[in-house]
């Protein structure tokens, strides 16, 4: 992997990787030389025990932007620069004009309740130059280097003491609230392990102390074992519809022996997963001949220094649909009572997407 770092004319970092040596006489762009003054804050739910973050200046965020004016296409004039330059490189980092959170956040406001200023940190990962482009579409090599990238950021973000969580996540279609349709994914890095993973580990955290093994470990195993839900698998990496899926195409991807984060992964590890990823997303996209949508979140041990045996890297894909036509809608038992109420088995699902006939050597033209 090669990297090289620039500054953009507001003063924000940029980060490029590439499968091949960077030129080194790329100049840096932004789409406004104004440095961004966001200021975010956290506000503490005393009902729920978490905390909430307050960024109104994301209300003035980029909104569907006809292709021309693609902030995240690389720039093509000079008079309307966009975040990325031209030159010849495959992934780009860079900090969110519009953060939720913001390493120099500062003096939170006075409330009823405790706050505090929202310090973490939000980069936008453009997975490449081409805007007609998705993972599915990307070559194995690429998807590889997309995976150490989200490695190297997991180490750069997590050397900062004020970082606890690095969470990197895509969010693609307007089912699901995207706004620019360039394929990208963001990453949030949190000041502490947020609800959801610190859920997760310390449920994962029990199984150890209890067994000495990982807790999804061994649900991978009984999922081999069951061999009703599995999506790919090789000697290192596994995808499966997990037999608890919340959603109808919920789909899990992991190494087979765990690891804790992006940084741990063997290089034969990391190609597993590049073939797991690139065929789940082929077999959504092929599901119903259409770009599929989906939440893909992945969940790795916390950067706060300490030791986290129990941790096992994997991602989860939440789709919004049920059938081709109907959404899964979160509504009163989802998100009153947060228990979910799944429409479909999911074997029914797993069948569907087993079905799904992919080729995941031969090159997609976006």
């Amino acid at each position: 992997m090669y990297s090289y770092k620039l500054l953009k004319p507001d003063g924000r970092p940029l980060t490029l990787y590439s499968r091949y040596p960077i030129a080194e006489n790329i100049i840096a762009t932004s789409p406004s030389n104004e440095p961004v003054q966001a200021n975010p804050h956290l506000r503490w739910h005393p009902l729920r025990g978490e905390w909430v973050a307050y960024a109104s200046h994301r209300q003035g965020r980029t909104f569907m932007p006809p292709p021309e004016y693609n902030p995240l296409a690389p720039t093509t004039k000079p008079e309307f620069p966009t975040e990325l330059p031209q030159g010849k490189y495959d992934v780009a980092v860079f900090d969110n004009r519009f953060p939720s959170m913001a390493q120099t956040a500062h003096d939170p406001p006075k409330c009823i309740v405790e706050t505090l200023p929202a310090n973490g940190a939000c980069e936008v990962v453009v997975f490449a130059q081409n805007a007609q482009a998705s993972l599915s579409s990307l070559e194995l090599e690429h998807l590889d280097l997309l995976l150490e990238v989200w490695g190297d950021r997991t180490r750069v973000l997590g050397a900062n003491p004020q970082i606890q969580y690095v969470l990197p996540f895509e969010n693609k279609g307007v089912e699901v609230g995207v706004t620019l349709h360039h394929p990208h994914g963001q990453i949030y890095a949190y000041p502490f392990t947020p609800p959801v993973p610190a859920r997760m580990l310390s449920m994962q955290q029990e199984y150890y102390e209890k067994h000495r093994r990982g807790l999804l470990q061994d649900l991978i195993q009984k999922e081999i074992a069951d061999n009703q839900r599995i999506i790919y698998q090789d000697e290192y990496a596994i995808a499966f519809v997990p037999v608890c899926a919340r959603y109808p195409y919920e789909v899990w991807i992991a190494p087979k022996e765990p690891v804790g984060t992006f940084m741990d992964l063997t290089p034969e590890q990391r190609w597993g997963l590049a073939k797991a990823l690139k065929t789940v997303t082929l077999k959504y996209d092929g599901l119903w001949n259409r770009p599929f949508p989906y939440l893909m979140a992945w969940f790795q041990a916390p950067t706060d220094g300490l030791a986290h045996p129990e941790a096992h890297l994997h991602a989860e894909f939440f789709p919004p649909y049920r059938t081709s036509e109907r959404l899964k809608y979160l509504a009163g038992t989802e998100l009153a009572a947060g228990m979910f109420a799944n429409d479909a088995l999911p074997e029914e699902k797993a069948k569907e997407l087993q079905a799904v006939v992919v080729n995941i050597e031969e090159p997609i033209s976006a």
